[in-house]
């Protein structure tokens, strides 16, 4: 693969930029103001909306701009290239627009539904290997034996330049004041092409390259001055999980890039859901990097008035990743705080905490998350999520349930909490005789789950309790209670005064294999 000369200099990547050919596959996207979260933020937030691109990603640009340079007799030959992503099926739909034969290798690991898209788009797709390390390997030894032309997602002068037209558009789009790019990197083909065109016509414009803080390779390196190699990367932000940044490209974000930020996967599915709310569009991890650094930007410089843009690169997100990612979301944002709670194992302790709840200070909280399954006969630990308006709360509410006799560990920035634990709380255990479990739903607003509580008949113990706010009407509550074998009468009354749908459990026979002892 040819690498660029040491001459090229930003003013021979402006020629190259302004002479790329991407618009026979792109389009001029949208430089939107994100309003709602300008307003919180107080700057001014632009969003480029690379996510409205064909392909739902800015990578179409470079690789279609390397094939036009392509002569015809390379053309002919067809092109090459290992992706499990974007890359690929811009590669796919410049070939199919070039007449030419493209061949992508992706691991075996791919999603269907990206080796569907490719194939879609005409591409041949040849699965091998079960990273993208072995894909490229194979790649390069496809290319050799056929001819074939690779086209590198990242490390070419042509490609950069094709990414370098997104900066194009931005200062065209908005000739105001702009403060600062923020582009997310991977390889780094998309901050090159940007840093370059935007050093070249507006220097006094920072650039700044956000990484996810387990996927920073070209951070590292540019601490190290040398490409440094990762032994291993974060998959969630897949878009820029990769291990060593192309030699050219990071020669030119040393010259070019001001400064860099890594962010988090709970800050990046804030994100996701920021652009939500302002566009009504879901965009891919790797494309609310660029928001994602920008609150946190603004949050550590405590800045006002400012205009920063934000390119949302890519929109290729599995449905499946959205449960996660709305989940992790409230998290990021910290409007969700966890905790894990020691309250006597009592009747009466579970609706005196709720109470506490109710008058912990500041604005009025609902609990989003609520596990607990009985397993002493004097304590029972709880796994609880309250509903946050500012960051570093979480610290002051558990610090007033220590002070109301409840032995409180915050839980908001543990991993393993909010990734596995939380859905791991029960059990069996030999304390829950006559237990009876209960699904209820009711209507989601305040008060409901303390008006349940208080109908209770304080000799029916709770030995089981879930609950999780899923942001929907109604809620959804799994409930185990110690009722006698003597109140069945009156807890079936209990039942029809409560008023809410319900469903017993207690023959279903996962609860018999998996909860009961």
């Amino acid at each position: 693969m040819p690498q660029s000369p040491p001459s090229l200099t930003p003013a021979d990547y402006l020629k190259k930029i302004l002479t790329a050919r991407v618009y026979d596959v792109a389009v001029e996207t949208a430089l939107e103001p994100a309003r709602r979260l300008s307003a919180r933020l107080g700057n001014t937030v632009l969003l480029k909306r690379e996510d409205q691109q064909a392909v739902f990603s800015f990578k179409l640009r470079g690789a279609y701009n390397k094939m036009t340079r392509l002569s015809a007799e390379q053309l002919a030959n067809g092109v090459i290239c290992a992706s499990a992503g974007n890359h690929a099926q811009g590669v796919a739909l410049g070939a199919r627009k070039l007449g030419a034969r493209a061949v992508i290798v992706m691991p075996v690991t791919t999603p269907q539904l990206k080796i569907d898209a490719v194939r879609e788009l005409g591409g041949e797709v040849h699965l091998h290997g079960e990273s993208y390390s072995d894909a490229h390997a194979y790649a390069l030894e496809q290319q050799k034996l056929h001819g074939m032309t690779f086209v590198h997602p990242f490390d070419d002068p042509d490609v950069i330049a094709g990414q370098g037209t997104i900066a194009m558009e931005i200062l065209r789009q908005h000739q105001g004041p702009l403060d600062a790019v923020f582009v997310a990197i991977g390889g780094g083909g998309l901050i090159a092409g940007v840093s370059n065109y935007i050093k070249a016509v507006r220097p006094e414009v920072k650039v700044i390259g956000v990484q996810m803080n387990d996927s920073d390779a070209m951070m590292q390196s540019i601490a190290a001055g040398k490409r440094v190699t990762l032994d291993d990367v974060g998959l969630f932000s897949d878009g820029t999980a990769v291990k060593l940044v192309g030699e050219e490209t990071f020669r030119v974000a040393s010259d070019l890039v001001d400064e860099y930020m890594s962010v988090d996967t709970d800050a990046v599915c804030a994100g996701i859901k920021d652009v939500f709310i302002d566009t009504r569009s879901i965009v891919e991890p790797a494309g609310a990097l660029a928001v994602a650094a920008i609150k946190q930007y603004v949050e550590t410089r405590g800045t006002r008035g400012e205009t920063y843009a934000a390119i949302l690169c890519g929109a290729n997100m599995n449905f499946d990743r959205l449960r996660f990612v709305a989940e992790r979301a409230e998290v990021g944002e910290e409007r969700e705080a966890l905790f894990a709670v020691t309250i006597p194992e009592e009747r009466g302790s579970f609706r005196r905490f709720c109470e506490v709840v109710g008058q912990l200070p500041g604005a009025s909280r609902n609990v989003t998350e609520f596990n607990y399954r009985i397993s002493d006969s004097k304590v029972a630990h709880v796994f609880v999520g309250l509903t946050t308006t500012a960051r570093g709360e979480s610290e002051t509410i558990s610090k007033t349930f220590a002070a109301q006799g409840f032995d409180t560990i915050d839980l908001t920035h543990d991993e393993l909490a909010k990734e596995h634990i939380r859905h791991m709380v029960g059990g069996r255990t030999g304390l829950a005789h006559d237990e009876r479990l209960m699904r209820f739903v009711f209507p989601e607003r305040p008060g409901a789950l303390l008006k349940f509580l208080s109908l209770l008949q304080p000799n029916w113990n709770i030995s089981l309790f879930h609950y999780r706010n899923q942001g929907a009407d109604y809620g959804r509550i799994l409930v185990g209670l110690q009722v006698p074998e003597a109140d069945d009468a009156s807890f079936n009354a209990f039942l029809r005064t409560l008023g809410y749908p319900f469903i017993e459990e207690t023959d279903n026979p996962v609860y018999r294999l998996f909860l009961q002892a």
